[in-house]
């Protein structure tokens, strides 16, 4: 992590280099006085801001809002919640799935009746196609979930 955020401050300081852990921030973060989005955390020593991760976990973290607001969500949502994870996500993102894959089975008054899949060995961004790489099955999306969006019509 250390040098990947070393990185992208050699490419551009303030959220302009363009690679991950900087784009994470323009979408999610608030904005700065200056202008920009304010960090998480401090690409240099590490320290979190903690109100800048508050921010984040009232707006954007989707298990945290499924949790606070399950009454007034589940009824919308219940039916239509399809995750697809690759079990070993270059983000470690998987992980976030797991919580959340327990969340939803927890939940009642509505259950979420979804699904939830783990592609075995698979990496970031795997689309849930056991036969395809996801080099290929990118190239294909809608036919993957065709018969589920014409069900669902």
């Amino acid at each position: 992590m250390r040098q990947s955020n070393y990185f992208e401050l050699l490419l551009g300081d303030k959220n302009r280099s363009g690679q991950q852990w900087d784009i994470w921030e323009a979408t999610y973060s608030p904005m700065g006085p200056d202008g920009y989005p304010q960090r998480i955390f401090d690409k240099e020593t590490g320290v979190i801001n903690k109100e800048v991760a508050a921010y984040w976990k009232e707006n954007y973290d989707l298990v945290h809002i499924l949790k606070r607001d399950w009454k007034t969500l589940g009824p919308k949502l219940e039916g239509k919640i399809h995750i697809y994870c690759g079990d070993m996500d270059n983000y470690y993102l998987n992980n976030a799935v797991y919580l959340a894959e327990s969340f939803l089975e927890s939940t009642r008054n509505p259950y979420y009746n979804g699904e939830v899949k783990y592609g075995d060995r698979a990496e970031h961004c795997w689309n849930g196609s056991p036969d395809l790489p996801n080099y290929i099955s990118r190239l294909r999306y809608h036919t993957l979930y065709l018969s589920k969006i014409l069900k669902r019509l």
